[in-house]
C-alpha cells in the first residue's frame, strides 16, 4: 500500500468512526437523557418513549451501530485492498 492509500484509508476510517460516534452520543445522551420528558409523553410498545429509549433504544442502536461499522470497514478494506 502506498503511502497516499494509506492515508485516505485512515482519513475514511477516521470519518467513519466520527460519524458513528456522532450518532451513538446523540441516542445515548439526548434521546435517553436530555430529551427524556418530552419523549415520556409517547408510548411505544405500551411504554413511555423515553424510559424505552434509555433502557432498550439506546443498547440496540448501539449493536445495529457495531454491524454498520463491520460493514462499512468491509468494504473499505477490499476498495482499498487491505488483506488480513
Amino acid at each position: 500500500m502506498n503511502n497516499e492509500n494509506h492515508r485516505a484509508y485512515w482519513r475514511k476510517n477516521v470519518a467513519l468512526i466520527r460519524n458513528l460516534l456522532i450518532v451513538w452520543a446523540t441516542v445515548s445522551l439526548v434521546f435517553s437523557i436530555l430529551l427524556v420528558e418530552p419523549l415520556n409523553t409517547i408510548r411505544f410498545f405500551g411504554v413511555p418513549f423515553g424510559f424505552w429509549m434509555a433502557q432498550q433504544g439506546s443498547v440496540l442502536v448501539f449493536v445495529a451501530l457495531i454491524f454498520i461499522y463491520a460493514v462499512q470497514m468491509d468494504k473499505l478494506d477490499r476498495k482499498h485492498n487491505i488483506r488480513r
